[in-house]
């Protein structure tokens, strides 16, 4: 884990409840994740995890990612998967589409470019950070060139389990 000092306030949402705060000017962080353009800290003196947005990697001394941006050529369907695997629950360092979180993805072309519309789930019902994970996949697939529209919709059905993990989630978990 990496120690840093913010260099400035920034916005992060505490994980897993998902509630927003400000984390001050000269407070101390350790980097406990940094995949697909977002930060996992541990903060000691919030006693707690939270996530940091690419946005604001600056406060942790970082450039922002630009992952999304790099995927600008291929067909609009492998550019919305791969858009998808830049997206990571926080507290695993597994994607969302190798967690076998996403078990749905349409694109609708329109007239102004195409609507995309994908159906997720979480490992939890209970995960405060689903509306978070959500935010950012939607975040992301508007980023790309063509897309006009994205809507990520939360299900429960059917319940997730850990058979729904890719075979590079579970060798990147080590549970094969």
């Amino acid at each position: 884990m990496e120690r840093i000092e913010l260099a400035r306030d920034c916005e992060a949402t505490q994980v897993p409840a998902g509630d927003r705060t400000v984390l001050e000017k000269g407070c101390e962080v350790f980097i406990t994740q940094s995949l697909g353009g977002t930060f996992t800290v541990q903060v000691p003196a919030y006693n707690g995890l939270f996530r940091i947005a690419g946005k604001d990697a600056d406060a942790l001394g970082r450039k922002p990612e630009e992952a999304v941006s790099e995927i600008s050529s291929g067909d609009m369907e492998s550019m919305v998967w791969e858009s998808l695997k830049t997206c990571y629950d926080p507290e695993i360092p597994v994607n969302i589409v190798d967690l076998g979180l996403v078990y749905g993805m349409d694109i609708h072309p329109e007239t102004q470019g195409n609507r995309v519309e994908v159906k997720m789930t979480l490992t939890a019902q209970g995960c405060g950070m689903g509306a978070s994970i959500a935010l950012d996949a939607r975040q992301k697939l508007m980023m790309l060139p063509g897309v006009n529209e994205a809507n990520v919709e939360l299900v429960w059905d059917p319940p997730w389990n850990p058979q729904m993990i890719s075979p590079e989630g579970r060798e990147r978990l080590g549970l094969d």
